[in-house]
């Protein structure tokens, strides 16, 4: 029988974005997504709590993380937890995948970012494609808007100031990195960061934009059965 699987959202914090997803994974009554407090727990310590709580206490499980999410994942793994027999990572980093000017500037945007109007051309760009269909762009939307304002900016200067390179080289289960080959906000040389640490990384690149779960379900849930199965 599968073992089950946790998944950790993106920056918005909530499992809708993954529900067309979860729906092809082989046996999907064994997956379970969390939710993040949408008021409170901006920060990865905070959350790392939640994971704890979160996991499955006896049963072994498989955790995959998606962007914001995976440093936190890493954090977590690098405990050794007894239960964890795999962790996936969904177009990740280990360090703040903004650098330079780019990052100074988030950093001093940060603020206000997310008290401005969602823009759709933005989502488009960054998140999920020009050519994604309406429907994920409305979900995309509603996940977004479902937060405050503040806990999404805390959450984006925690990604910006993130560094779990030393937790990286602490975990021991295989790790599986699903790479977007069209990600506009985590670049190859993420990936690349983290296979200094562990080359033993396994890695997938399917073709498509940051949130690649929402944009090719049925592709990644084979990734992910597939890695799974072998890791059993």
């Amino acid at each position: 029988m599968m073992k089950r699987l946790v998944l950790l959202p993106g920056m918005h914090g909530t499992g809708e974005l993954f529900s067309e997803f979860m729906t092809m994974i082989p046996d999907p009554k064994h997956i379970e997504a969390l939710h993040y407090p949408p008021d409170v727990g901006p920060s990865y310590s905070q959350l790392l709590g939640a994971v704890q709580f979160f996991v499955p206490a006896s049963d072994s499980y498989f955790l995959l993380a998606e962007s914001f999410s995976t440093p936190l994942a890493i954090q977590f793994a690098a405990t050794n937890p007894p239960n964890l027999k795999g962790l996936i990572l969904s177009t990740g980093f280990v360090a703040s995948p903004v650098t330079g000017l780019r990052r100074s500037f988030a950093s001093l945007l940060a603020p206000i970012l997310f008290h401005l109007p969602t823009s759709q051309v933005a989502i488009r760009h960054f998140l999920i494609g020009y050519n994604a269909p309406e429907s994920l762009e409305q979900s995309v939307c509603l996940a977004i808007s479902s937060v405050r304002p503040g806990v999404l900016a805390a959450r984006l200067r925690a990604v910006l100031a993130c560094d779990v390179r030393a937790d990286l080289s602490k975990v021991v289960v295989p790790m599986l990195y699903i790479r977007a080959t069209k990600d506009r906000l985590v670049d190859r040389n993420c990936l690349e960061e983290i296979q200094a640490i562990l080359p033993q990384t396994r890695v997938i690149e399917l073709d498509g934009p940051h949130l690649i779960l929402q944009r090719e379900p049925k592709q990644s849930a084979e990734v992910v059965a597939q890695f799974m199965a072998e890791t059993l």
